[in-house]
């Protein structure tokens, strides 16, 4: 089955927020930010501002009718600056005016009184001081501490990796119009609309029953849209319900970028021993997560960092420790892996810091200390159905990874200004959301009398291709064409108490929601058609939406017995709920059994390295992924494209920097580099595991959101083996985006400045 959207796409008729045709009496939002990164709020002056043309109102945290907070997960983030600002870019005010011209016109007519206070950029000194959004966390399995003295060999480190800006092509932003009884609606770029939902009535003081939030279709989310959706749709609402009439609220390309959280930067620290057969006896790591100036899901990303500290290793003692530091920066938030790749990458540096230092590959290490059926990990669930072994056999039988081995040494050894690196990714990524009661879904289908369709669950279709698995669902159960099903806009009153569209678990718990609906609506269109048309309920059958009896067709057709139930007075509507089973974990004790099962992969990735210039071009990336019984192909290898992609620009070029103002310097396009044409591998190539796929997944087809980023995290290490190919003796830092900067000043190490001629910006050294 084809996309739904791309045709759409091309001809420019997909509808966004900015695609909305605008209402009359329509008034234009714009945000007045924070010009510091912390200090005292005294007072804001607005009088020059409301007399400016076009200008209605100026609203401030004085102005909202409910509670000044959206803080979800700690009660911690006000959505105007009040008594305090914490970070640059912190919404402070709210302008309405006629046209956005004027509002923006207006902002620069408002002033602010702010006592400067102590700013922290870096996550060590905010743990330091104390300045922790929770208490810090830690996952442990047997005794590391004991274990030690069991090690042939003991190596200790530390690892760094930067934050990351989402990029999304459509900007956050809102719409909303105040409606009869006093409530809202708004169309929303969010992925989490029943948190748009919930935030705005406590902040209006009303009920979620007043608020209606909509979503068509995102244009791109990565996680940035899960939770600091929530801001814009909240605002945009405080303003159509004072001013009583419609407000659009769309941020520009830079105001997105300043204002909204990224990626988290980690700085962290690792210890690992091994035997002398190579087997990880311990580990040992510790995490301090930048988290910006509010909780927003720091926490829980956090603890998916300590889900994924062991990777796809089985390590029989582990302590993983992780803390959630409080910066002046705009809180952090979820990003596509959610916090799993920050984890994953400090246990392949500590692996290859090891292997360096023993003189042996570090694939060597890699593969003996694979996960087995049944291994533990240090969260104290099994690995079960475990394929890790399979798809790392698999990569080196189709791939042939020694022959990669020797063209890489051959072309190095013939080659002195240019080198070759090849690195191995194994990865392992739990599907499911760890909090259990997010773990949940529900559909709401129609059936029409004409026969079709429409489905509406809590999914939220932005790029990944949910509305057409979703569609696939509904047509392969009901056993009808596709072309007669349509996925409806989510909308929280067609579908209440939604989970955000996150975690890879989209289209399992929604697409599980519709099978349920759409085999009860099957099987009571079958038990009608026994008595309608006097057939035996054995061997009764719908498919290609010609009733079947015994193989047979029966004297009826898909059309002939809706309209007949129709007539009989049969339900054609089915609301469905469905829970993951099993699932469980205790916070408390961290243990126990959160996700509903993990995909495997492996992938290859060489790199040509100039080491004149530092510049650096990716060969191939050669990926063996465990799609389970992929439902469509198409869609599940463009998503191992993408999230590979994606990941290779966050290790190599996405460069995140705020001064030590905590002002943004990455702040545009011109100074924020994304992969493009001329920087993907030269050649892609994706291998689909054959396994039987999971029966807790939909159709038992893989989730494939998440689990690819990961292979970009081999890109680091490919380009790390090119610089020792060329200077041996020399160890990097395992500091990552490792760009061609960093990797001029390990090709060439007497030119890196000294310690006291850096200054350290978000976790990275820079001249």
């Amino acid at each position: 089955m084809n996309h739904l959207d791309p045709v759409r796409h091309v001809r420019g008729e997909s509808q966004y927020i900015d695609d909305v045709p605008v209402q009359q009496g329509t008034l234009h939002a714009v945000v007045f930010e924070s010009p510091l990164a912390h200090g005292r709020l005294r007072a804001i002056h607005v009088a020059d501002a409301l007399n400016a043309a076009g200008v209605i109102r100026i609203l401030t945290a004085a102005d909202i009718p409910g509670e000044n907070q959206i803080g979800g997960i700690v009660p911690d983030e006000p959505l105007l600056a009040e008594g305090h600002v914490h970070f640059r870019g912190q919404p402070v005010a709210l302008v309405l005016a006629e046209t956005e011209h004027q509002a923006q016109a207006a902002l620069h007519l408002i002033r602010v009184d702010i006592d400067p206070l102590p700013i922290i950029t870096d996550p060590r000194v905010a743990a330091a001081q104390g300045e922790l959004i929770v208490p810090p966390r830690t996952f442990r399995i047997g005794d590391s501490g004991a274990a030690w003295s069991q090690c042939a060999h003991i190596f200790e480190g530390e690892a760094e990796t930067g934050g990351q800006e989402h990029l999304y092509i459509e900007t956050q932003g809102a719409y909303a119009f105040p409606t009869e009884m006093g409530g809202v609606r708004i169309i929303s770029s969010t992925q989490g609309p029943t948190a748009v939902q919930r935030h705005t009535a406590h902040v209006l003081g009303i009920g979620m029953h007043q608020i209606e939030v909509d979503v068509t279709r995102l244009g791109g989310g990565f996680g940035g849209k899960e939770d600091q959706a929530t801001p814009w749709g909240a605002l945009a609402a405080l303003g159509a319900f004072v001013a009583r009439r419609p407000v659009k609220l769309v941020l520009d390309r830079m105001a997105d970028m300043r204002m909204t959280g990224k990626r988290h930067p980690y700085s962290s620290d690792f210890r690992i021993g091994l035997d002398a057969n190579l087997r990880i006896l311990a580990y040992e790591a510790t995490f301090y997560q930048n988290a910006g100036a509010a909780a927003d899901l720091s926490p829980a990303v956090l603890e998916r960092t300590l889900f994924h500290a062991t990777n796809t290793y089985f390590i029989p003692n582990v302590t993983a420790t992780a803390y959630s530091c409080r910066t002046n920066l705009p809180p952090n938030t979820a990003f596509r892996g959610f916090g799993g790749p920050q984890g994953m990458f400090v246990v392949e540096a500590a692996i290859v810091r090891a292997a360096e230092a023993l003189g042996v590959a570090a694939s060597e290490i890699q593969r003996r200390n694979l996960l087995r059926e049944n291994d533990l990990f240090p969260y104290r669930q099994p690995a079960e159905m475990c394929n890790a072994g399979l798809a790392w056999d698999t990569a080196e039988q189709v791939y042939d990874l020694p022959k990669l081995r020797a063209e890489v040494a051959a072309f190095n050894q013939q080659n002195e200004q240019c080198k070759k690196g090849l690195s191995v990714m194994p990865i392992c990524f739990g599907i499911s959301f760890t909090k259990t009661a997010m773990n949940q879904a529900r559909a709401l289908v129609h059936i029409y009398t004409d026969g079709t369709v429409g489905v509406s669950t809590g999914a939220v279709e932005m790029g990944q291709g949910v509305n057409t698995k979703i569609a696939q669902v509904a047509a392969q159960t009901l056993g009808i064409s596709p072309n007669r099903v349509k996925v409806e806009s989510t909308n929280t009153t067609r579908v209440a108490n939604t989970s955000p569209s996150a975690a890879s678990a989209t289209a399992d718990l929604n697409g599980k929601a519709t099978q349920l609906a759409c085999e009860a609506l099957r099987e009571r269109l079958l038990r009608h058609a026994c008595t309608e048309y006097t057939l035996h309920y054995e061997g009764l059958d719908i498919r290609n939406e010609q009733v079947l009896s015994a193989g047979q067709p029966a004297d009826t057709t898909w059309e002939k017995l809706v309209s007949s139930a129709y007539w009989q007075r049969v339900s054609l509507t089915e609301n469905a709920h469905y829970a993951t089973p099993d699932i469980h974990f205790d916070p408390v004790t961290n243990q126990g059994y959160p996700f509903a099962y993990h995909v495997y992969g492996t992938a290859y990735t060489t790199v040509t390295l100039d080491c004149l210039r530092g510049t650096y071009t990716f060969d191939a990336v050669r990926i063996v992924h465990d799609f389970g019984e992929s439902m469509n192909p198409a869609i599940d290898q463009g998503q191992i494209e993408g999230g590979a992609v994606q990941g290779i620009g966050w290790m190599t070029m996405e460069e995140l920097l705020y001064n030590d103002e905590g002002r943004l310097l990455s702040n545009s396009l011109n100074s924020y580099k994304i992969p493009d044409l001329y920087s993907v591998p030269q050649r892609l190539d994706v291998h689909f595991l054959e396994t039987p796929g999971h029966p807790r997944a939909v159709l038992r087809s893989k989730a494939v959101g998440e689990p690819p980023l990961m292979y970009g995290i081999g890109a680091y290490f490919a380009v790390r083996e090119a610089i020792r190919a060329f200077r041996p003796a020399h160890q990097p830092t395992f500091s990552a985006p490792i760009t061609p900067e960093k990797v001029l000043l390990n090709l060439y190490p007497a030119l890196a400045p000294t310690a006291t001629s850096a200054v350290v910006v978000s976790n990275t050294a820079v001249a």
